[in-house]
């Protein structure tokens, strides 16, 4: 089969909805089928090769309370439909569908079937604010897919409000191979201290903020402790490194970006991986890596989060935007060993569950039953009755 990946978003820059895509190309790959990925991209990505299509360039656009890389060019209709009269696809999976410009204007030019997958949670939605014609447009193009997926069920919610519809759930996966409890730690933080980890972009909505105020009332209480803060972001870094020393909060560590090879030993270095997000998260992709890695976490009670975390299983939640009880859950794990290995152990088992070999195997299989379902058949036999 021939795949069509179709990203809105920078493909040169990290991000949970370009690593989805890139796993299902690997795993597809594997599989014997051919994947194209068709997105902007700000720079070469060497790893992909031919495999990434790079159409228009990316800008960074305020979106849900992050930065979209999107390309906002009005002039990729020919540049779109001539890659895909080349390609030849046998179907077209899109990735936030709706998004503006480039998943849009595929989906309008392209002519065999195709699957969007919806991502996003919480916020309103471009879309919301468009005008009745714009809204009339976004209609028939959600018509043209032909099925339909959500990462999740608070994504599907938060799409099936503005479009109506039958959505399948399939969840994000991990590589439970490259995040693994085997791998080696960073030797610099084994120095006998309690290590707090936080990976995520430096975003209000990650909730670093919160972390920061409940590790000034964690490290009284824990004095051999440590917060190891892992994540790209320069502005709000600056922010976060003043009211670290203002404070005078000791053993704070900003690492910055970490490439997808380093992030397991990050996690396999932390004792306790935390989680602060205040809301908006549809899936918790950093969640399901640190359990993969068998690492107990401390997360925000929010949707996304708490359809993969179970209280007192895999970890601990607690209120979003609470730093109190953030540090409370904190220093009870960090009082624990026994239960920190515990709730590893049950966190490495339920990852097994969302490894991205079952994962693509679900996607594939959703191709094949939109190519073989109903509405593809009518429309064959109606092709069938006009050549007639």
């Amino acid at each position: 089969m021939k795949i069509a990946l179709v990203s809105p978003y920078d493909f040169a820059y990290p991000g949970g909805v370009v690593n989805h895509i890139s796993c299902l190309e690997k795993h597809f790959t594997r599989m014997g089928h051919e994947v194209k990925i068709i997105a902007p991209a700000s720079k070469a990505v060497s790893t992909l090769g031919d495999r990434l299509i790079a159409v228009g360039k990316p800008r960074p656009v305020p979106a849900s309370g992050s930065i979209a890389r999107i390309t906002l060019s009005p002039w990729l209709s020919s540049r779109i439909k001539a890659i895909l009269d080349r390609e030849n696809f046998d179907i077209c999976h899109l990735h936030e569908p709706l998004m503006p410009m480039l998943c849009t204007t595929t989906l309008r030019l392209s002519k065999v079937p195709n699957v969007g997958t919806f991502h996003a949670s919480g916020g309103k939605p471009w879309y919301s604010f468009g005008t009745p014609i714009g809204k009339w447009l976004l209609q028939k193009w959600v018509r043209k897919l032909d099925g339909k997926i959500a990462v999740s069920q608070p994504a599907l919610e938060y799409v099936n409000k503005y479009f109506p519809g039958e959505y399948t759930i399939i969840p994000n996966g991990v590589d439970t191979k490259h995040f693994s409890p085997d791998i080696p730690p960073i030797e610099s933080f084994l120095d006998g201290k309690l290590n707090i980890l936080f990976i995520g972009r430096l975003e209000k909505r990650k909730g670093l903020d919160y972390l920061l105020e409940a590790y000034r009332q964690v490290k009284p209480e824990i004095p051999n402790s440590r917060l190891i803060v892992v994540g790209p972001g320069i502005r709000l870094r600056r922010k976060y490194e003043k009211q670290v020393a203002r404070e005078g909060l000791e053993d704070v560590v900003f690492v910055g970006y970490a490439s997808y090879h380093d992030l397991p030993r990050y996690y396999k270095t932390a004792d306790i991986v935390c989680c602060p997000a205040t809301g908006w998260e549809s899936f918790g992709i950093v969640l399901l890596e640190a359990m993969a890695v068998a690492k107990p976490i401390v997360a925000s009670d929010i949707q996304g989060y708490n359809s993969v975390v179970t209280h007192g299983a895999e970890g601990l939640l607690v209120p979003p935007k609470n730093a109190e009880r953030l540090a409370q859950a904190l220093v009870s794990l960090m009082r624990d060993s026994s239960l920190r290995q515990e709730m590893g152990s049950k966190g490495r088992l339920k990852a097994l569950e969302y490894d991205w070999e079952r994962i693509a195997q679900r996607v594939m299989n959703y191709y094949l039953s939109v190519l073989n379902g109903p509405r593809r058949k009518e429309g064959a036999q109606r092709t069938e009755a006009i050549l007639v």
